[in-house]
């Protein structure tokens, strides 16, 4: 929909007519990307933070939030977001999915919030309680949503969160993640989701989440941002290692080189709002295995755009960024 402003042949991409202006930077020549860089998502992210049903859906118009992960995130990730669109789920007959899409992923991330991002055996039981809770009202009404609308994927990503956090069972994870690749064998934040949930603290033995990914980025065509898939697995061996320098091998530093040429660095990719999230999610991994040289390339297409994801996974994320950053 938006077109390939990537140009081919070395050429510099177009310039994109919806770039948001880049904000004042910090001294260390970094800024936090705002509404996926988009003036259209801002757009969008005001309107929900005013509480303006109509303006939302006006909005909405230049984007498919059924496959759009990104563009739903930005509204899911908002605070505030409870307290009015369960009007807009009770009163709008015409537009209920959106509205209970919307609904479901807020009360999903809202209840994650709850719980914090803390060890289990250190989450109160209050916590608990309030994690549970909305978790349940966001799978009924994303459960609504994708029965009202079976050809969106978006609905089946936040069920895998929530899945995952009240510890359904391999079973219905693996259906719902089957019915998720149905609607897009090459959805990108599925592919994640799942490597997530491959996880040893989650449900998953070593090991297993990398093959996953490699399978996947296997099938990957190029300039495709799949390939962003194998960067979080190696992130994730990363989080589960013991050692802080378990990525810092020749063999991965390779396999991370092939795969960011494969997708973000391939003429053929796509740069669509958000498309500094995917440089994110290489620019770490590159740096936790120390392939400066890559670092260096896709450091210098994010031109100090920083997105909070995967980096606070570091204690200090912001550091972090411009420490690679500089380097």
């Amino acid at each position: 929909m938006f077109g390939k402003l990537f140009g081919r042949g070395g050429e510099r991409p177009a310039a994109d007519p919806y770039a948001l202006p880049v904000p004042r930077r910090q001294k260390n020549g970094m800024y936090t990307l705002r509404a996926l860089g988009d003036e259209r998502v801002l757009t969008l992210v005001e309107a929900a933070d005013a509480g303006d049903w109509d303006a939302v859906k006006a909005a909405l118009a230049p984007f498919d939030l059924g496959r759009d992960h990104q563009v739903l995130a930005e509204l899911g990730d908002l605070s505030g977001v409870e307290d009015w669109i369960g009007q807009a789920v009770e009163e709008d007959k015409e537009h209920r999915a959106t509205a209970l899409l919307i609904s479901g992923t807020r009360h999903v991330k809202w209840g994650w919030e709850a719980r914090t991002d803390a060890r289990a055996t250190n989450v109160t039981r209050d916590q608990w309680r309030v994690f549970h809770e909305r978790l349940r009202i966001g799978e009924e009404q994303l459960l609504e949503a994708a029965e009202s609308r079976p050809e969106w994927v978006t609905p089946w990503r936040r069920l895998l969160t929530s899945g995952r956090g009240t510890t359904l069972g391999a079973a219905v994870n693996e259906t719902r993640l089957d019915a998720a690749l149905r609607r897009d064998p090459l959805d990108l934040e599925i592919h994640i989701e799942w490597v997530s949930y491959l996880q040893p603290r989650w449900s998953g033995e070593p090991g297993e989440a990398l093959a996953f990914a490699r399978d996947a980025f296997a099938r990957a065509p190029q300039g495709h941002r799949l390939g962003c898939v194998l960067a979080m697995a190696h992130i994730e061996e990363w989080v589960e290692s013991d050692t802080g320098d378990c990525i810092e091998t020749p063999a991965v530093q390779a396999e991370l080189r092939e795969a960011a040429d494969h997708s973000i660095l391939h003429p053929a990719y796509a740069r669509r709002p958000g498309w500094q999230h995917d440089f994110n999610i290489f620019a770490m991994a590159l740096s936790l295995s120390g392939e400066r040289h890559t670092a260096r390339r896709v450091f210098k297409e994010l031109d100090g755009a920083y997105t909070s994801w995967p980096w606070t996974l570091f204690a200090e994320p912001e550091k972090q960024f411009a420490r690679h950053h500089r380097g």
